[in-house]
């Protein structure tokens, strides 16, 4: 690999990790551009975390090779920590101190004096709106609040990689839309992140390529568009008037599209996936002979859009299902190594 000279952040090559008889992570290949947000995607028990872990050279890989800026993570895993910072799935900061309190003391053992060590922490509690909150113990923090200062606590040193494990898990929307706009400057300052989720949204509002993994291995792989158009043109939103035509509705949908019909909680909604086609027009008049098979045939549809597919759907046709849960034969979490979390593999470089 020639990751020094060639722009990437992250490149990986067959990377396998194993606990006991379980193959948590079975043969994954990543190619992250540097200076990009760079999503992986799957459910709990993918292999996410056991990745993000081997890659911060907190495990050992039994597998496979894995460089990151061109640094061997096993040879050279001292060059690659001094590069690098992870945020994992639970905050690394200690409760029982106050939110300056936190960042200064990282900061002394990041090697600042104390009088640059209050400074950036002043700076950082500023810039993620935490001021106000700095001289409370974080204990008293809320959710939203305690993965701004844990992030905070991983850029107190300016990484050039910054790994994030489902930094919003357990967030109301409005403290995941924060930790995004945090996300999005870290990127803009330079700094390249690499981000777990489980979230179809957050993937498609951060990430500009993503990696699709399902149980221990990549199943896709690129951008969102890319990724979208690969299961198929789109996807015809309708609403009917009389939910009691929703049955009659789905089976002229069925046959008019030659389509996997959705009936949504909704009980007048339902949703159609159109198969893939040459160009949206191609798409918009698949629907629209399907609304014309549904007048002929006396059902009023009150609301009709066209749209891409989601990332939701993108997921469900790759693996069959969605990503909260993974089935019995993903046996990555029964090893109790992936996607869990123990605050001492917390690292801030």
């Amino acid at each position: 690999m020639s990751t020094q000279t060639s722009g990437l952040a992250i490149e990986t090559a067959g990377l396998v990790k194993t606990f006991g008889e379980t193959r948590a992570v079975d043969g994954v290949d990543l190619t992250v551009p540097a200076g990009t947000v760079y999503g992986v995607l799957g459910p709990n028990g993918a292999g996410k975390t056991t990745t993000v872990k081997m890659l911060a050279t907190l495990l050992r890989p039994d597998g496979g090779e894995a460089h990151v800026f061109g640094h061997d993570i096993v040879r050279e895993a001292d060059e690659v920590r001094g590069r690098v910072s992870l945020t994992g799935q639970y905050a690394s900061v200690d409760e029982d101190l106050t939110g300056t309190e936190n960042l200064v003391l990282l900061g002394r053992l990041l090697g600042h004096r104390k009088p640059a060590a209050r400074t950036r922490a002043a700076q950082l509690l500023e810039a993620f709106g935490l001021t106000d909150a700095a001289g409370k113990q974080v204990k008293h923090y809320s959710g939203g609040m305690r993965r701004r200062i844990d992030i905070a606590a991983s850029i107190l040193n300016t990484p050039d990689l910054l790994f994030l494990d489902e930094p919003t898990t357990g967030l109301d929307p409005r403290s995941r839309n924060q930790v995004w706009d945090i996300v999005r400057a870290v990127v803009a300052q330079g700094t390249t992140v690499l981000l777990t989720t489980q979230y179809l949204d957050e993937a498609d509002q951060l990430a500009s390529r993503i990696a699709v993994i399902d149980r221990g291995k990549v199943i896709a792989e690129g951008t969102k568009g890319e990724l979208k158009a690969s299961v198929g043109a789109g996807s015809v939103h309708l609403r009917l008037r009389d939910a009691e035509q929703r049955p009659l509705a789905a089976d002229l949908l069925r046959r008019a599209l030659d389509a996997r019909v959705q009936a949504e909680p909704d009980p007048v909604a339902l949703t159609a996936r159109l198969a893939a086609a040459a160009s949206h027009d191609t798409a918009a008049e698949q629907a629209a002979r399907a609304l014309s098979e549904l007048a002929r045939a006396g059902v009023t549809v009150d609301n009709f859009s066209l749209g891409q597919p989601s990332l939701d759907e993108v997921f469900l046709a790759l693996t069959g299902h969605d990503t909260r849960v993974s089935d019995a034969s993903d046996t990555s979490d029964t090893s109790g190594q992936d996607d869990s979390h123990d605050p001492k593999d917390e690292v801030a470089a």
